[in-house]
């Protein structure tokens, strides 16, 4: 497994309130790994990394995924947060990564949010 994978697992998932979660490479619009099933087309990579370079429209329209509109609840330079009734989408970035992480309705979004955000600050302390 690689550090990557250990990191979606070991900080993420283990929370029980991450339900899928990706580390994105936007430059190549690649993910760099990702929970087991969930598969992101380079479009939808594209689509994340566009969603932080046009944080008004982002905001005002929110943007589909896996056939829901979420919409935008809270957006910055670093962080976008939506939902789609009980479900919700993060989109945190670092210098060369984006995290996306999703949860569902039995989930906390507040754990959710730590755990990303925690996560997001590891990889911005290594440069990344």
């Amino acid at each position: 497994m690689s550090q990557f994978h250990s990191l979606i697992y070991d900080c993420l998932i283990d929370t029980r309130h991450v339900e899928h979660a990706a580390i994105l490479l936007p430059k190549k619009t690649i993910p760099v790994a990702a929970s087991t099933h969930f598969k992101l087309s380079s479009q939808q990579v594209q689509m994340f990394a566009d969603a932080f370079k046009q944080l008004t429209y982002t905001r005002e329209n929110g943007f589909y995924f896996q056939e829901r509109l979420f919409s935008c609840v809270r957006s910055d330079k670093n962080s976008i947060y939506s939902k789609c009734g009980g479900h919700g989408l993060l989109l945190v970035k670092t210098a060369l990564f984006i995290i996306v992480v999703t949860y569902n309705e039995n989930m906390y979004p507040s754990v959710c949010v730590e755990a990303v955000e925690k996560l997001a600050e590891y990889l911005r302390d290594k440069g990344k």
